[in-house]
């Protein structure tokens, strides 16, 4: 009889870890469409390639997944953009810093979504 109540308890816990695990998928992606979003506002634009390029790449795993937000048009301007970096005749870029504040605005966003998906249970 408490072998029952044991195993119940067990399957209860079990789907609502999966419940939470998949509003927490979920979470990164809305999260990291955002920062996509946000990200084609403040990049630098030129010719506006580099600003449209942005993207967002979703894993979805058994037990969990991931985003990733990346620069398909130009990758290697990400970081000669953020960080300054010697000219080719002397003297230093100036930083146009355009990821880091997103990346900490979305980092801020997704604690608060996990924190209130795991409150609300799932």
């Amino acid at each position: 009889m408490a072998n029952n109540s044991i195993l119940d308890i067990n399957k209860i816990l079990n789907s609502y870890a999966k419940e939470i695990s998949r509003d927490i998928v979920t979470d990164a992606e809305i999260v990291a469409k955002e920062g996509v979003s946000e990200l084609r506002n403040t990049s630098p634009k030129r010719t506006g390639k580099y600003r449209k390029g942005w993207r967002v790449k979703t894993n979805r795993l058994n037990n969990g997944g991931s985003s990733t937000i990346y620069n398909a048009t130009a990758p290697q301007l990400t970081h000669l953009l953020e960080h300054p970096h010697l000219k080719r005749h002397g003297g230093m870029t100036t930083p146009k810093v355009h990821i880091k504040p997103v990346e900490e605005e979305c980092i801020k966003e997704y604690e608060k979504r996990v924190e209130k998906s795991i409150q609300n249970g799932g």
